[in-house]
Formats: structure tokens, sequence, C-alpha cells
């Protein structure tokens, strides 16, 4: 796929949550061919002692629009900047980056799992499925209730997949303030143990969060023989392959997250 280098505009720049913001943004050529499971790379607008870019996962696009959705996490100088970012103020895109998500053709059930902000990125592969008529579930886990800053979104899309059996989020809460108490493994183990008794087990599983949450959910996977994705999003400088800043091990050698990924089987990565 091409990359393109898009001037875009800022539409929308919103807090959603405790150090969470969406930013919407006019880029119509990256909505147009943007994947789930894809990235941009981000030239920040008005800081210039800043030269690299940042990727961000495409939250969701609107083609007929033209517009794309980055949801992030406050977590250092560069993203705090980003919530001062006003509507109307022109910001450089190149995308869309990477390998997306590539669930089986003849999937017919699927187990969508996001940990934090990671719960994003899963979002598009959600509406593909839905919209393929494909039995989704997914597991939502994030520290407190105004921290599940997407479930709103995906509650309302498992609602249009009601007829072929997707029902709403199963979230769990650090805090308990939401849903299970504790961390949302319990609840895919649940899901796996659950679809194997009924005897429609999954076909597939995809998961994006935090390293050590991808890292148990993938060996619940294996051990249901269940194929998983994930995702796998590093530091970056160039977003093109070139600095190697992002490398993965994997039982074929290193790999790069930015093109190679930043989605991998899960069973190729040495964790």
């Amino acid at each position: 796929m091409t990359l393109v280098n898009e001037k875009a505009r800022i539409l929308a720049n919103a807090c959603v949550g405790p150090r969470l913001w969406l930013m919407e943004l006019e880029a119509p050529a990256i909505a147009a061919t943007v994947e789930p499971g894809q990235f941009v790379h981000m030239r920040v607008p008005l800081m210039p002692e800043r030269i690299l870019r940042r990727p961000f996962s495409i939250y969701a696009r609107d083609v007929q629009a033209g517009t794309v959705e980055v949801l992030y996490q406050v977590v250092g100088a560069g993203t705090d900047h980003m919530t001062t970012l006003r509507e109307d103020l022109a910001c450089e895109l190149m995308g869309p980056v990477g390998r997306g998500w590539q669930p089986p053709a003849s999937a017919r059930r699927a187990l969508l799992v996001g940990g934090g902000v990671g719960a994003a990125p899963l979002f598009m592969l959600a509406e593909q499925l839905v919209g393929a008529g494909v039995r989704t579930d997914v597991v939502l886990g994030a520290q407190t209730e105004s921290a599940l800053a997407c479930r709103g979104r995906y509650e309302e899309l498992l609602a249009t997949g009601a007829s072929c059996g997707c029902a709403g989020a199963r979230c769990a809460t650090d805090d308990g303030s939401f849903g299970r108490a504790g961390f949302c493994t319990s609840l895919v183990e649940e899901a796996l143990a659950e679809a194997d008794a009924a005897g429609e087990p999954y076909d597939y599983v995809a998961v994006c969060g935090p390293e050590p949450l991808m890292r148990i959910v993938a060996g619940m996977a294996a051990q249901s023989g269940v194929p998983c994705e994930v995702s796998m999003e590093k530091r970056m400088a160039c977003g093109i392959g070139a600095c190697l800043s992002c490398v993965v091990d994997t039982r074929a050698g290193k790999k790069r997250s930015c093109v190679d990924g930043p989605v991998f089987p899960a069973e190729e990565l040495m964790w």
C-alpha cells in the first residue's frame, strides 16, 4: 500500500477520560485507504524542537467525510502538548503505515480483547467483523470506569450485530468501579471456556494493550488452540523500516514493528 504524506486539519480535540484525548482529523487520502490495525505517523504541530514524528493507531475513520480519529493518552511532554492543539490547525500525517489485523477468511466467531487505550486499534476490526456477519465478542479492561473511553462505541456497534449473536462488551476495571473487579484476563478465560463448552469455539483472537496482557491472552488462546494476533506498539523514529528502532524479537529473527507489524501472529513472538 502506498504511503501518503497528508496535510490534515484538526476538526476536534477533546478530553474523553482520565488523561485520554480523542482527536478527529480531516485526512481524506488516509481515510480512504487505512485498514484495521494500521497507524499514522504524526508530525506534531507547534513543536519545532521535536523533529521526530509520533505513531498513533487509527481508532476510527469515515471514508465519506474523509476523517480519521486518534485516541491518545497523555504520557509525556509531546502528548501533553497535543492537548493544547485547537481546531483548524494543520497537522502533517504519514500513513497508513504497517501490517494490520488479518483474521482468517473462514472465521465465524472472534474474540477481541482491548486493555486501556489498546481498545482503540481494535475498533475498526470489530466493525469489519460485525459487518461480515462474524459473531464478535469483546472484552475491555481499564483502571477505572471513566477510563473505558471506547465502551460506548463498542456497545453501539455490537448492538447492530445482535442477529449474528453479538452481545454487549464484557468489561473489567482494576478498582471494581464497573464490570468485573480486577484484570480483564479472567473474562477472557471465561469467554474461551464458555465458547468451548457450548460447542461454538472461537476461530480467532485479537488483543491489544499492555504487553503482559497480550502475552497472557496469547497463552490462553494457544492453550485453546485458537489463532491469535497481537499489536506490538513500539516507540519508533522513522516509521518506514529504515532506522531499526522498533524491532521485535520473533522466531524468525528481529522484525520491525512499523512495517512488519504492528500486528503479528502471537505464535511468532519471542516474549
